[in-house]
């Protein structure tokens, strides 16, 4: 290379620390040194982004650029949404497909028992459960025809997942309990459906109850926008009782009418695209996605690329755990064969070979906007200098990807401009020897949610004195993350002052204490506080007020315009005429 006129180079969004030796030239214990300087630990067969190689190839005199990456090859969920409006307008190869339905309501008013009654009841026998534990997605069969059903978490923190669960929906039945009402969540619901036009069924459920007033829930529901059939709207409804399977039957066979009237269908003669609803790292199996294919059919041998996993379709297996070859549009099926466990919401597709599955998820890893993973991959860890900001290392393992989306989305709640939480690495799999390897590297707290460390993770955290927390419960983890960052928030300190006393004598002067006399000028002197030692207008020292006498006999007390003795604490040697400021100082706990 020039002394004078700099090698130019052009870099992708993301190299590997051995090819970005390779492309400079340079050995690999210079690129490590260099990498070290700035603060960055990377292995040889670790990543790095553009950003980071960049500043390395500029600081060893080369002019850099970035490959132009065409972001149009990243499939999205809108763009995806787009796709199938396109499909179904041009009406090219287009079958009828089952409707998707996803079931929501107010908390309490019996979405889980009725999901549970239509498995039981509609699914037969040895067929029922759910493919994952977060996101289930299930097919039943009623008059010969096929729904499938895809239920959300109902609890807050997996909010995001229950909004992915209704839009990815084409019939919503809206769950209302008949002794309960319309309740804030129900409008919330509500207001989402009318926004986003999606067709409803409405079942007024708990029917059975002695207490349910069917008349009062159809008036608030049409208070709120959805007028039922029998009052002269669009909307069907249903009369259930979910505990006691009453109006079950009469439910599904109006969520088949609403999908005869929608006339809901699929390009059965294109690639497959299907949505991650949920994926986990199993011990035997490896990564495993939940899918919902919304076009096309997945077929097995098919190479694949899901955000920025990649892969070949090695198994597809059905929501009853059978393998099958292939599944078509709104079929809710496993699959092994990616590289590693995608997130939630990425879009599967189908790439012509391996290579071009590798490089289209490389293209998602870095034009997917909100890829929190991605952003924090563990193959770069940037040491982040800001004095102002107190900040905790932690490492996050999790059984599922919705587990740890859910534990992110509660702590992104946490706003405070003195503390914050450094993600060194997050992941779906048990805690390994290199989280403990890397924790013990930047002072990081190992963080694992229905997680196992290995027995050999274990023995290295002891010996490094890494430590390793493990929850079954989300708001236990968070609140643990929660309790550090307050210990480290500075305490509040308030201070009340009680009252001044100018100094009229000296009693006695010893090692680390005094006996003075004096006036009390404002408010009072009171035992056991702190004081304060002015000398005009400059405090000179600090001490305790140990013992207060007013005319010779101990008090808790002195006030105004009385002289009292006082048993100071303290270094600092009074002199007549100074004054003692008389106050308590509290210390309470910071909160987030």
């Amino acid at each position: 290379m020039s002394d004078t006129t700099p090698k130019k180079i052009a870099l992708p969004p993301i190299i590997t620390v051995k090819k970005f030796g390779e492309v400079l030239n340079l050995s690999i214990s210079v690129i490590i040194t260099e990498l070290m300087k700035n603060g960055i630990l990377a292995t040889i067969n670790e990543k790095i982004d553009f950003e980071t190689a960049s500043i390395i190839a500029q600081d060893l005199g080369f002019e850099v650029s970035e490959e132009v990456v065409e972001a149009s090859d990243t499939m999205t969920l809108e763009k995806l949404n787009d796709l199938l409006r396109k499909e179904k307008a041009a009406g090219e190869n287009l079958k009828g497909r089952p409707p998707i339905v996803t079931i929501l309501g107010h908390v309490d008013h019996g979405k889980t028992t009725l999901l549970d009654t239509i498995r039981k009841t509609s699914v037969a026998a040895g067929e029922s459960g759910g493919i994952t534990q977060h996101i289930t997605a299930y097919q039943v069969k009623k008059k010969g025809q096929i729904i499938t059903f895809v239920d959300t978490p109902g609890h807050e923190a997996f909010s995001a997942m229950r909004e992915r669960g209704v839009s990815l929906a084409d019939i919503a039945v809206l769950v209302v309990a008949a002794d309960d009402g319309v309740r804030p969540q129900t409008k919330e619901v509500i207001e989402y459906l009318l926004a986003k036009k999606i067709p409803t069924v409405v079942a007024i459920n708990k029917i059975d109850k002695p207490e349910a007033n069917i008349q009062r829930v159809k008036q608030e529901l049409a208070d709120h926008g959805i007028v039922l059939e029998e009052w002269g709207g669009q909307v069907l409804s249903s009369k259930i009782s979910a505990k006691k399977n009453i109006g079950i039957d009469d439910l599904l066979d109006n969520i088949l009418l609403v999908a005869e009237v929608e006339d809901f269908q699929a390009d059965y003669a294109r690639d497959p695209l299907g949505v991650v609803l949920e994926s986990h790292l199993d011990p035997q199996k490896g990564p495993v996605a939940t899918i919902l294919v919304k076009t096309g059919v997945l077929k097995e041998g098919q190479d694949i690329v899901a955000g920025t996993t990649y892969g070949r379709v090695r198994r597809i297996e059905n929501f009853k755990g059978q393998r099958v070859t292939e599944a078509g549009p709104s079929s809710p099926i496993s699959l092994i064969g990616l590289n590693s466990a995608p997130n939630s919401n990425d879009i599967l597709q189908v790439a012509t070979d391996k290579a071009n599955a590798r490089n289209r998820a490389l293209i998602g890893k870095f034009n997917q906007t909100g890829n929190q993973e991605a952003q924090n991959t563990r193959t770069v860890m940037k040491t982040i200098v800001d004095e102002k900001v107190k900040r905790l290392n932690i490492i996050l393992k999790s059984d599922v990807q919705g587990s740890l989306e859910a534990i992110l989305q509660i702590l992104g709640e946490i706003k405070s401009d003195e503390v914050a939480i450094d993600y060194i690495e997050m992941g779906v799999s048990n805690i390994t020897e290199s989280d403990v390897r890397l924790a013990g590297n930047t002072h990081a707290i190992v963080y694992g949610f229905n997680v196992e460390a290995t027995t050999v993770a274990k023995r290295m955290a002891e010996n490094a004195k890494v430590e390793i927390k493990n929850f079954r419960v989300i708001y236990e983890l968070v609140d643990d993350i929660k309790s550090k960052l307050v210990a480290m928030l500075p305490p509040i300190v308030e201070r009340t002052d009680f009252g001044k006393m100018q100094v009229l004598a000296i009693f006695k002067t010893g090692r680390g204490d005094m006996i003075v006399g004096g006036k009390i000028l404002t408010g009072k002197m009171v035992n056991g506080t702190l004081l304060e030692v002015m000398r005009g207008e400059n405090v000179i020292g600090k001490g305790t007020l140990k013992n207060l006498q007013e005319n010779k006999v101990d008090v808790d007390e002195v006030t105004k315009q009385k002289e009292c003795g006082v048993t100071f604490l303290g270094e600092t040697k009074i002199k007549v005429d100074d004054t003692l400021l008389c106050y308590r100082e509290e210390i309470k706990k910071r909160t987030l």
